[in-house]
């Protein structure tokens, strides 16, 4: 009989399972829905094209400029030190656009959707309130992250065929930067749970750039061998592990740069490569995990 019971209590939590699944799925299908409606991607698609063209014609330009440099006496390598400046500089800008795309995605997934009283027929039936969180979430994410591989894929492409320099590791930079924008996604949606949706766009654009600006402070403190101004970049690393992904992306691009481009280009756009360990990556899935957990325990009490 006991064995009974278990069985019936693991196939009833197996089917909560798949429900809360499958309404995630349609939360998640409906907020695309709602973003195409609003010309969202419509928007997005064509300002990313307009960077594209603004990227390659910046790229043909530096390429046949830097010719100049070959033959130098200091062993620097003109297209190396181009090359991975530019995809550098690429990656921090796809990560911003990625950024505010996930923070306009879910700005008002709560507090804003129950302010218009478009949440609380939703929350009660068919669907639950966890649901519902890791619908937008799922959403966001996706959109968020595909986002940011498209144009840091289209700008290794990009780089590659005009200037002839490809980075050795495409696929680790770009996991890494596609699971900085998912961390944010996770935070801007616990964001909506507690703020109306200027407050919390306004707040999540304020942590990513004193993310970065932290990361910059590390690099000027590695530069000058402040342990002060490293600690508080290691710190906000793991505080905000959307800052310490895009350091170690960039990492994972230069890495194979060798001498004075390699030294130059370690230095990056807004904080410069770093090397947080093997944890980082598993730290930022739990990280997530737990700012969602947060999220839904902070919404399960909310009063709408």
């Amino acid at each position: 009989m006991t064995n009974r019971r278990r069985a019936g209590r693991a196939g009833a939590l197996a089917a909560a399972a798949d429900r809360g699944l499958r309404d995630a799925l349609v939360v998640a299908r409906l907020a695309v829905r709602e973003a195409l409606r609003r010309r969202v991607f419509a928007v997005v698609v064509v300002l990313s094209l307009a960077f594209g063209g603004l990227y390659w014609w910046g790229a043909s330009e530096l390429f046949e400029d830097v010719t100049g440099f070959s033959g130098n006496d200091v062993g620097l390598d003109p297209t190396q030190l181009a090359g991975a400046t530019l995809l550098g500089m690429a990656m921090f800008g796809t990560l911003f656009l990625g950024t505010v795309l996930a923070t306009f995605l879910t700005l008002g997934a709560v507090r804003g959707d129950a302010e218009r009283g478009l949440l609380q027929p939703l929350i009660v039936r068919p669907l639950g309130r966890a649901a519902y969180l890791f619908g937008r979430f799922l959403a966001a994410a996706t959109i968020s992250a595909a986002y940011v591989l498209a144009g840091y894929l289209g700008a290794v492409v990009l780089t590659g065929l005009v200037g002839g320099w490809w980075p050795e590791d495409v696929a680790g930079a770009g996991v890494r930067l596609a699971g900085a924008v998912v961390v944010v996604s996770a935070v801007a949606l616990l964001g909506s749970v507690f703020l109306s949706s200027t407050a919390n766009g306004i707040a999540v654009l304020m942590v990513f750039g004193a993310g970065l600006l932290a990361g910059l402070l590390g690099s000027i403190g590695d530069a000058l061998g402040s342990h002060t101004l490293s600690s508080v970049a290691n710190t906000a690393s793991w505080a905000l592990p959307f800052e310490g992904l895009y350091r170690d992306a960039l990492r994972v691009l230069v890495a194979p740069v060798p001498g004075v481009a390699g030294a130059i280009v370690r230095l990056g756009p807004l904080g410069g490569s770093h090397d947080a360990g093997p944890l980082l990556l598993p730290f930022a899935a739990l990280y997530v995990a737990l700012v969602g957990a947060l999220a839904a325990l902070a919404f399960a009490r909310r009063d709408l």
